[in-house]
């Protein structure tokens, strides 16, 4: 039992350690842009083993250069209530919850109709068509992103979500929303090693980030969720309609 009090310690001082460099590290954002984060290292790592080759294009902008209509529509489109909530988007979460569990029970419904039709008709010779997995709803806000591609993994575990859970606090306690907005602004993913505001607004409409119109900014902010998908055809019938929706509300969004 000693051993076993002896192990349980040092892993809680472990991880005491861990939260106390990640404090470290978001502390120094305060006056220090990062220069990449876990999310562009290990793209950058899959595209070089991949295709031989390297394409990053990435180049910081500062907060007041981004053009405010590209905040507004990655606001609109992506976080509605970034402006006011502390990190986590509680209502938006539960919401989130209940269609999971929505399309998880009906999901499991489908697949016992295949079961039942199965078993009554045995010597069936055209198998049945595989039941769909349900499209899983996320919930994540703008800060939560940000401190997934800042730290850690693309695995999904409870001890993954938790250590997420935590970053975003923290994130929120040490950096002030303009902050937070600007970091998730240039380092989040829009295709194929692009990377930021800036980098985006350059290649799919040869203009710096500052002078983006209501509709590109709305464009762009359509394409976060699938970024190497919309990357491959950017003017699409649904970007388009999606872009114009998002653009309607780009007024009523909230800049911090």
């Amino acid at each position: 039992m000693t051993s076993f009090l002896r192990w349980l310690m040092w892993v809680a001082l472990a991880g005491i350690l861990l939260q106390l460099f990640f404090v470290v590290r978001i502390a120094t954002m305060l006056v220090i842009n990062p220069q990449s984060t876990a999310f562009e290292r290990s793209e950058a790592w899959r595209v070089a083993t991949e295709k031989g080759s390297l394409r990053w294009r990435q180049q910081w902008t500062p907060y007041a250069k981004i053009s405010d209509k590209l905040k507004r529509a990655v606001i609109a489109s992506e976080d509605d209530g970034f402006a006011n909530h502390d990190g986590v988007d509680w209502n938006a979460l539960e919401k989130a919850w209940q269609k999971n569990m929505k399309a998880q029970a009906l999901a499991a419904k489908a697949q016992a109709r295949v079961l039942t039709s199965l078993s009554a008709k045995k010597n069936r010779i055209t198998p049945p068509q595989p039941v769909k997995a349900p499209k899983v709803i996320g919930g994540s806000t703008i800060t939560q992103q940000l401190a997934k591609n800042l730290f850690l993994s693309g695995e999904r575990t409870l001890l993954r979500k938790g250590q997420e859970f935590v970053l975003t606090l923290l994130l929120e306690v040490i950096l002030d929303k303009p902050r937070i907005l600007e970091i998730y602004l240039n380092s989040v993913e829009w295709g194929e090693g692009i990377f930021g505001a800036e980098a985006a607004a350059l290649h799919y409409y040869q203009k710096p980030a500052a002078q983006l119109s209501s509709f590109e900014a709305a464009r762009l902010a359509v394409m976060l969720p699938r970024p190497k998908y919309f990357e491959k055809m950017p003017h699409s019938s649904y970007v388009a309609g999606r872009a114009a929706t998002i653009a309607h509300r780009m007024e009523s969004a909230s800049l911090p």
